[in-house]
């Protein structure tokens, strides 16, 4: 891929697992233009925030783009990279017959990822990546932030 349209960073949190949960991400044009998004919700798992981060940034993109992506997550790069045909040839079913977890989510990220060219990449998490611990912390700051956080 040549010099993508976008870079995007994307990180979710969880305090318990299930629990209080929180998403963020950064959006980084070509031109240097950044934008920055988080939420929480009341009751989730980590897994759901981080592939809701990675949706929700694609979904703020104005259009088909090639993007390169960044997670922390193995569970989202490695499915989107090596698990989901599996799963879709297997009529979202696992290797060993059982349901996908988070299907919903998949289904709805597959379906935005095929709008644009997308190389995902892992990043190693709490590292010290400079955008990838600003996404730690808007996962948190969401949480943190929620009209339900006593």
């Amino acid at each position: 891929m040549a010099e993508p349209d976008f870079r995007i960073w994307t990180d979710g949190a969880c305090r318990g697992n299930p629990g209080p949960g929180g998403w963020g991400y950064i959006v980084r044009a070509s031109s240097g233009e950044e934008s920055v998004q988080y939420d929480a919700e009341r009751q989730t798992t980590n897994n759901r925030m981080e592939l809701m981060a990675v949706i929700e940034a694609l979904k703020s993109l104005p259009g088909p783009s090639s993007v390169e992506l960044f997670s922390d997550s193995q569970y989202v790069v490695k499915g989107m990279n090596e698990w989901v045909k599996g799963w879709q040839r297997r009529g979202w079913k696992k290797s060993d017959g059982k349901p996908v977890v988070n299907d919903d989510l998949w289904k709805e990220l597959v379906e935005l990822a095929a709008t644009h060219q997308v190389r995902w990449s892992w990043v190693e998490g709490h590292a010290g990546h400079e955008e990838n611990e600003r996404c730690d912390g808007l996962a948190n700051q969401a949480i943190d932030e929620a009209s339900w956080t006593p």
